[in-house]
């Protein structure tokens, strides 16, 4: 069976409040958002026509920087590139695997899925495998207001049984709702069993702020990376003198602007923990 720790907690207006300063109110500044505000803006300002042509300027100036693949690689490398695996498998009392990995078992979906991120669970269960632990603690409640039946956490504990994971070394924290309070109610959990050193895994470009968080509540974090968007052959590719390939490179796509945006989310997160003491 599954070891839980799961608290009673109604959603007060300051865990509301919380939510909308660090979930809702980045959308406006993440690019897609930003520039949504600046074509608002450029609608407005008809009877102004030199306003409004620098304002169109100024977003398909930000189409192409958060678009483009040199600016959408180099910030997410700058992330991803801080923690670097071990060479040799890691050892600790317990594995703490951080939500974010998985999608619920809604209609029409048959099992809990993996998605972009969903090396997280897979990793954890590798490290198990390799005995770096005899515990894995999966992090992760649901979203206010957004979040599914089930928690994330007991989501990945499906999938890590799937892996070959026994249950009873499956525990569960299941009302985090992002990475502080996953810090926070780990530590909760596992300082009562004494346990401080942790092996933490979570893709590569969320590692810098988790660790942060987990080393302000007070645990000796190891730090497992996983979910590597650039590797050493995809920058060196990069900066080839290929002009075809530089050509791709040049131009705008979604994926780059979804790449962008993840990574801003990531520093964004560092800035709004460390303003709030977190450091």
């Amino acid at each position: 069976m599954f070891f839980v720790i799961f608290h009673k907690e109604q959603y007060t207006v300051g865990v509301m409040l919380n939510f909308f300063l660090s979930k809702f109110i980045p959308l406006f500044i993440y690019p897609v958002g930003l520039m949504w505000i600046l074509l608002l803006l450029a609608l407005g300002l008809r009877k102004r026509p030199g306003w409004q042509r620098m304002t169109i300027i100024v977003t398909i100036a930000l189409i192409w920087i958060g678009g483009n693949t040199w600016v959408a690689d180099s910030l997410t490398r700058a992330l991803e590139w801080q923690y670097l695996p071990s060479e040799e498998t890691p050892h600790a009392e317990v594995i703490v695997l951080l939500s974010g990995g998985t999608e619920p078992a809604q209609y029409p979906r048959n099992i809990v899925e993996v998605n972009g991120s969903g090396d997280r669970v897979i990793y954890a269960a590798d490290l198990y495998h390799q005995g770096a632990a005899p515990n894995i603690l999966a992090s992760g409640g649901s979203v206010p207001l957004v979040g599914p039946d089930t928690t994330e956490s007991e989501d990945m504990a499906v999938l890590l049984a799937m892996l070959g994971v026994p249950t009873d070394a499956i525990w569960l924290e299941k009302i985090s709702r992002n990475t502080d309070e996953n810090a926070q109610f780990s530590w909760e959990f596992l300082s009562e069993k004494d346990i401080e050193t942790i092996i933490l895994v979570t893709s590569a470009r969320h590692m810098p702020r988790a660790v942060r968080l987990f080393e302000a509540q007070g645990f000796d974090v190891i730090p497992a990376p996983t979910d590597y968007n650039i590797t050493a052959a995809s920058w060196q590719q990069l900066w080839e003198p290929n002009f075809v390939a530089q050509l791709f490179n040049f131009f705008p796509t979604a994926s780059n602007l979804s790449s962008t945006t993840g990574t801003i989310k990531e520093y964004l997160g560092i800035l709004y923990y460390a303003v709030q003491g977190a450091h």
